[in-house]
C-alpha cells in the first residue's frame, strides 16, 4: 500500500507550487494583463514602484504644483505604466497610438440616445472639437484656444491601450487637455 503524506508550505506572492519531474517546484505565476492591474492611478503608482524617476517627481511636487504639471504627470506615470517598458524610438517602422477625444456640445448631447450619451465623460462649450491625441483640441467660442499636431510624449504601445486608457483614465485626460480639476488622489 502506497501511503502518502501531507505538507503544507508557504508560497510567495506572484508564486504557485507545481509538481515538476517529480519534485515541488516554485513557479512564477502568468503575470495578469496590464489592463487588469492597471485600473487606477495608484496601481499605476504601484506598477512603477517608488523608485521610478516620474514617481519620485510627482511625490516631491506635493500640493504646490501647477495643474498642468501636475495632470501630464499623472498622466505620464499611468503610460509608463500601461506601456510595461516600451517607449517610442519614432522611426517610420513604428506605430505609436494616443486616445482620440470628441467635445460635444449641449445641443449635440441632447440629440444623441441614451447608448450614445453613456459613452459622454465631459462636456465642452459652443463648437469645440478634438483632432486626436493628447493636447490636441480647439475651441472657437468658448474661452480658450489651443492646437498641436499630436501627443507623442503620452503614446501607447497599441491601439487597444489608448482605448482603454483613454476611457479608463478620462479624467486624468480630460484634466490636461480641458484644464478640469484633477483631485490629488492616492
Amino acid at each position: 500500500m502506497n501511503k502518502t503524506k501531507k505538507i503544507e508550505i508557504e508560497v510567495p506572492e506572484g508564486k504557485r507550487a507545481e509538481w515538476v519531474n517529480g519534485v515541488l517546484t516554485l513557479i512564477d505565476e502568468k503575470p495578469k494583463d496590464v489592463t487588469e492591474r492597471v485600473k487606477t492611478f495608484q496601481d499605476a503608482l504601484d506598477e512603477l514602484g517608488a523608485d521610478d524617476e516620474l514617481v519620485k517627481e510627482y511625490r516631491a511636487l506635493g500640493d504646490n504644483a501647477r495643474h498642468d504639471t501636475l495632470c501630464w504627470l499623472r498622466l505620464g506615470i499611468i503610460v509608463k505604466a500601461l506601456n510595461e517598458g516600451w517607449t517610442p524610438k519614432f522611426d517610420k517602422k513604428e506605430y505609436r497610438y494616443a486616445p482620440y477625444f470628441y467635445l460635444y456640445t449641449e445641443d449635440e448631447i441632447n440629440e444623441m440616445t441614451d447608448k450614445e450619451k453613456s459613452r459622454v465623460v465631459y462636456r465642452s462649450c459652443y463648437s469645440a472639437s478634438a483632432n486626436g491625441g493628447v493636447a490636441c483640441a480647439s475651441a472657437s467660442n468658448g474661452s480658450s484656444g489651443a492646437g498641436a499636431g499630436l501627443g507623442s510624449r503620452l503614446a501607447l504601445r497599441t491601439r487597444e491601450l489608448a482605448i482603454y486608457a483613454g476611457s479608463q483614465f478620462a479624467e486624468e485626460y480630460a484634466g490636461l487637455i480641458l484644464n478640469e480639476s484633477v483631485a490629488r488622489k492616492e
